[in-house]
């Protein structure tokens, strides 16, 4: 499994599940929109009102799992930064090329954006005669 062959399997896919800590230490977990970059770094959005915003600015841990269909997913985990400067403008137009709808939601008062980088990723399929798992550390 090489790194494009990861971006392709993300790429296919609009939704993830985003596991953050609260402040309190509890595992708290919520779909949201994704893309990805060719150095497969996630990006996402959410509101400074959410439960993963205030647990993402006190943690910057995070996980994700993307997939399921057909046995086949990938776990990733990282460090996610809110985006808020003019260096990060190539991760809000990954996330628009893949999000185009999205663009109106920067009219809400209260939307973010986060990037995340990969630390560990694990590629599972359970689909095949000899399943397959590939492991990457970042």
């Amino acid at each position: 499994m090489t790194n494009q062959d990861l971006f392709r399997f993300i790429s296919k896919h609009k939704l993830g599940v985003l596991a953050t800590i609260s402040p309190s230490g509890e595992a708290q977990a919520a779909v949201v929109g994704i893309a990805v970059t060719s150095d497969l770094e996630l990006v996402f959005d959410t509101v400074k009102t959410s439960r993963k915003y205030q647990n993402l600015i006190a943690n910057s841990q995070i996980a994700f799992v993307i997939g399921g269909e057909e046995e086949i997913t990938v776990q990733y985990e990282g460090e996610a930064d809110e985006l808020r400067s003019a260096e990060d403008e190539k991760y809000f137009d990954t996330y628009f090329e893949k999000w185009p709808e999205c663009r109106e939601h920067l009219k809400w008062p209260a939307i973010v954006h986060f990037k995340a980088r990969p630390k560990w990723i694990r590629y599972s399929d359970f689909n095949k005669d000899s399943f397959e798992i590939s492991e990457l550390k970042f």
